[in-house]
């Protein structure tokens, strides 16, 4: 740890350590990490995005999870639950405090008797309300240098910037007007890493997070951690220090909890964060997946996406890392991790269908400040399915791009709303002004079930197909994260991959038809669908999106 702390502080870092090492006795605990296995599954949600009259959103939660989910799912990431001031959630008022409207720290403690859970460490930046830059601006000294100056002299021109919005802002601090470093808005305040008693205090919050229940901590916009000037101020070698670090403490402390990395950005940045395979992240977000499968449907051709897939056979994966897989989220379709994947033309197919589909777009400042795509914001089934097919055939194509997701190696990340088969909430866009909540639907606990328990609607099939699929790749050990994942290769329209125990002869062949026609195909060997039990010959007639599990004993 030591050597951490040198290489990140070239001055005397001897009163840091001591304090780390304070906060280890004080955390130590003594669970050992259990293996990544197929019964992994995470589902994201809000705190509120299911709600009843006269109860906490969380109590909520967790009696629908109880009555529908059950143990199908393992994990629950509730996203930001602490007292916010913007940005649904994330510029975080209180790191240690839950939001009242949602419920209580003993509705948390419930929730996690029966789910593991994942909390979020919104721990770039904080909100211009929270005690630390209240502190800050009355000039008390706990807060002193808590936060980062500009120089109106300095060029920033090759800082990243994430949104369409400026990079420093005017705060009245201590009596004077000083600019402040905010990557995200002018409400979330980048925190100064440089100030050895940010990394103390933030090392605190997380450690307490893990004290709460959190299996998993989600390191929200991790890249942009470390400032340095004349850089792009991402990815930057003290950013990878401070995650080591966390990693360390961990350890030390002998903590049951993963850390995630969250860093929308093409592959090759993304996978970093995995260090050497034991020494950063646990997992990482695989965030060229949600647009390579809705470009596969869209262009209804599979090549781009298993050649991706195919090349993740590189990538360094140990018994201790593996992929957190999603395809939608509360954040919008990344387009910035297929940079090298898609072309111009790919891309702008997505982004006229998006369009066409009620969605809308979202835009990031490139070096040369003119602007460029950076996100789809669109329900993911509505960014797949045009508004003339059937529930059914909707419920189909939908399921169809969800089971690419619960296949590949990783642990899936299922969100609330394609869980629930939602479409785009565009009375929530409209009242908002925000594109993201196109995505980010509150449910009426009572209105949600009469849906479900409808068999015609969307929603209760697709909810039920979700519990199925995930029932059966529980009970099948060839898709857990720790077992082998092959790419083969049988017709442009069909998804194709093994799934297979390392000391096992048998396997998993994955098939799933992104064509909305008919597909015939010839494959090796028989099997049995695990889907409906039926035995599968080698000539296959897979209809329009229709999708596979097969079994085959070695």
């Amino acid at each position: 740890m030591k050597k951490l702390l040198k290489e990140l502080y070239n001055d005397n870092i001897e009163t840091l350590n001591f304090d780390i090492l304070k906060l280890v006795k004080k955390y130590q605990g003594n669970n050992q990490k259990t293996t990544f296995s197929q019964k992994d599954s995470i589902l994201i949600v809000y705190g509120d995005s299911i709600y009843e009259a006269n109860e906490k959103p969380l109590k909520t939660l967790s009696k629908f999870l109880n009555n529908h989910v059950e143990d199908k799912i393992k994990t629950v990431h509730l996203l930001p639950f602490y007292p916010y001031s913007s940005d649904d959630g994330f510029s975080v008022i209180n790191y240690l405090k839950v939001n009242q409207s949602l419920g209580s720290w003993d509705d948390i403690y419930h929730l996690g008797n029966n789910y593991s859970l994942m909390f979020d460490a919104v721990i770039n930046h904080i909100s211009q309300k929270s005690d630390w830059f209240l502190g800050y601006q009355k000039g008390e000294k706990a807060y002193q240098n808590f936060f980062i100056e500009c120089n109106p002299l300095n060029d920033y021109s090759k800082v990243v910037r994430p949104r369409e919005l400026p990079l420093c802002y005017q705060y009245d601090v201590n009596g004077e007007k000083k600019a402040l470093w905010a990557t995200f808005s002018k409400d979330q305040l980048d925190l100064n890493y440089k100030n050895k008693k940010v990394l103390l205090r933030v090392l605190e919050v997380l450690l307490e997070y893990s004290k709460r229940g959190a299996k998993y901590i989600r390191l929200d916009a991790i890249a942009f951690l470390w400032k340095e000037e004349g850089t792009s101020c991402i990815h930057l070698k003290q950013t990878h220090l401070i995650i080591k670090l966390i990693r360390k403490v961990f350890e030390m402390c002998e903590l049951n909890t993963y850390l995630i990395t969250e860093t929308n950005v093409p592959h090759q940045e993304n996978i970093a964060y995995f260090g050497n395979g034991n020494d950063e992240a646990h997992l990482v977000y695989q965030f060229p997946l949600p647009p390579l499968t809705l470009f596969a449907f869209l262009k209804e051709d599979t090549t781009k996406l298993l050649n991706w897939v195919k090349s993740l056979d590189n990538t360094l994966l140990t018994n201790k890392t593996t992929y957190f897989n999603f395809l939608a989220s509360h954040d919008g379709i990344g387009l910035r991790p297929v940079e090298g994947l898609l072309n111009q033309e790919d891309l702008q197919l997505m982004v006229e269908t998006t369009v066409k589909n009620k969605g809308k777009i979202g835009y990031k400042t490139n070096f040369d400040g003119t602007v460029s795509p950076y996100e789809l914001n669109i329900n993911y089934l509505d960014a797949l399915c045009s508004e003339n097919l059937s529930i059914d055939e909707k419920a189909n194509k939908f399921m169809a791009s969800q089971i690419i997701l619960l296949s590949l190696k990783g642990i899936p990340g299922i969100y609330i709303h394609s869980l629930l088969g939602s479409k785009n909430d565009l009375l929530g866009l409209e009242k908002s002004g925000i594109n993201r909540r196109i995505n980010r639907a509150r449910l009426e606990y009572n209105e949600l079930e009469k849906a479900i328990n409808n068999n015609h609607t969307l929603r209760s099939k697709v909810l039920k197909e979700y519990l199925k699929l995930l029932e059966i790749r529980r009970n099948n050990a060839e898709f857990s994260p720790l077992s082998t994942q092959k790419v083969v290769f049988y017709h442009q329209k069909v998804f194709s991959i093994i799934r297979k125990q390392q000391a096992k002869t048998s396997f998993i062949l994955v098939l799933v038809n992104v064509a909305n026609k008919d597909v015939s195909i010839t494959i090796p060997y028989e099997g049995i669908n695990l889907l409906n039990n039926q035995i599968v010959h080698q000539q296959i007639l897979l209809l329009p999106n229709q999708y596979m599990w097969i079994k085959v004993e070695g």
